[in-house]
């Protein structure tokens, strides 16, 4: 039995070393079938941390460009589910024009399932909303000329896609929302609009 035991762990130290690990054959020296069998997968595990190293060196340059700083444009998607894929819009202050690419990734036809983006002051979105009602999807769910609004994209159905470009100086002062204007949507069609350094 002593001699099946040494044979094992003489196994398992040797897979060891093939993998390269220099700080394993100490671990898998309990001489049972088990540990050899855990030996191979902690090769990765601890190859893991010097991977997750440069990937967690990666993070935070992916997280500073999140945010609009310098990046001009932004997509949203919707939905025949009435949902954007996002709750926030950020904005660089850098800036000079900042266009947002509105893509509906349904299939239901406008007529039925059309989305838009408004843009306007969070306290204004009600009457927008009421006003673009009673203008109609001729003109977009969006009343002509409404001066409380920054901006907005035609309506559109599933498939297709649309933008606006804004002023982001036009967004300094106050709290504003983005809303899809189809009668119904802006309930659950939300989200803030906001501006970064």
């Amino acid at each position: 039995m002593k001699a099946y035991l040494a044979l094992i762990s003489a196994a398992v130290i040797g897979l060891s070393a093939c993998s390269q690990e220099a700080s394993k054959p100490a671990e898998p020296a309990a001489p049972t079938a088990s540990a050899a069998s855990e030996a191979a997968p902690a090769a990765p595990a601890e190859s893991a941390p010097p991977a997750d190293a440069p990937a967690s060196e990666a993070v935070p340059a992916d997280n500073a460009a999140a945010p609009a700083a310098g990046n001009c444009v932004a997509t949203v998607e919707s939905n025949d589910n009435m949902q954007f894929n996002t709750k926030d819009i950020q904005i660089s202050k850098a800036c000079k024009e900042f266009t947002i690419t509105l893509k509906h990734t349904g299939t239901q036809p406008k007529s039925g399932m059309g989305h838009n983006i408004v843009i306007s002051k969070a306290e204004d979105m009600d009457g927008v909303l009421k006003d673009g009602a009673s203008a109609g999807a001729e003109a977009d769910y969006v009343k002509a000329g409404d001066a409380r609004v920054v901006g907005h994209t035609k309506l559109i159905g599933g498939g297709e896609e649309t933008s606006v470009t804004v002023d982001p100086a036009k967004l300094a002062d106050g709290s504003y929302k983005f809303y899809c204007s189809f009668p119904g949507h802006g309930a659950l069609m939300k989200g803030d609009v906001t501006l970064v350094n």
